[in-house]
């Protein structure tokens, strides 16, 4: 059996609140295989970018255990965790991050100055070639204001792919995009996962989900597995029940329509 790539178990995140302990990751189990493409869904307020937090190593969980390609994520030391994070995961955010008074290029050569990957002299190169691959070559040295937001998210995710990381991870990447830009960006998230990389997707939109090939549903700090199949039963069930609760007050209405003209 192949070792799981993100190994999570009984994740716990409980923050401290005037109104008293607020459990928001209430003892996560999951398995996430090298190359997988997995989507958590869930409601604003479902714990999805606290769960992306876990996994990235950015906060620290109450309880359980991460583990990423073997890193114990949670009892690694922070300077070694932030080294780590800069070479292995690359982070896509819903509002872009992008540096405001850089250029796309710099913004997408800054992990590898950073993270000290490739030479220096090479980082040019490799930064072009990231943005050809996105199809925003063209707009490599202006500032991320001049971009359109499908632009600035296409430049994020060349950003996130400077080090070469194996696990890609996104937090609400399509929150402020049109539907055809936000359904581009999932397309770019499966041409990744395609060479080889493992991708973790949040979002509260489940039709993009619909064709990721795991899909997950975060609710009340739990996650429930779901497939295709499943996700379609679910959606048929939710129309057959609509439709019949339109009949009904259909003719309901009908009855007080016949009631009123005797």
């Amino acid at each position: 059996m192949t070792e799981p790539f993100v190994k999570i178990r009984n994740l716990v995140k409980t923050f401290d609140t005037p109104a008293g302990p607020l459990n928001v990751l209430c003892g996560i189990d999951l398995d996430v295989v090298k190359g997988d493409f997995v989507a958590l869904v869930g409601p604003s307020g479902s714990g999805k970018t606290t769960f992306l937090n876990m996994v990235t190593g950015i906060d620290a969980p109450t309880a359980g255990m991460i583990l990423v390609d073997d890193i114990d994520v949670v009892n690694t030391h922070q300077r070694s965790l932030t080294r780590w994070r800069g070479r292995n995961i690359g982070i896509v955010f819903q509002f872009f991050q992008l540096l405001p008074t850089m250029t796309v290029l710099q913004n997408v050569r800054v992990p590898m100055d950073f993270c000290d990957v490739y030479e220096p002299r090479d980082r040019h190169e490799r930064a072009m070639a990231l943005l050809e691959r996105l199809d925003i070559a063209d707009q490599a040295h202006k500032t991320p204001d001049m971009l359109s937001g499908g632009q600035q998210q296409r430049a994020a995710i060349a950003r996130a792919l400077a080090t070469d990381p194996p696990l890609i991870v996104a937090d609400e990447p399509t929150g402020n995009l049109d539907r055809m830009s936000a359904q581009n960006v999932f397309n770019i998230f499966s041409e990744i996962r395609e060479q080889g990389r493992t991708v973790i997707v949040v979002t509260h939109d489940r039709e993009l989900a619909s064709d990721v090939p795991h899909m997950m549903l975060l609710i009340d700090g739990l996650l429930e597995a779901t497939t295709f199949e499943a996700a379609a039963r679910r959606r048929t069930q939710e129309m057959h029940t609509a439709r019949l609760r339109a009949e009904e007050r259909r003719k309901s209405t009908q009855e007080m329509d016949a009631l009123k003209g005797q």
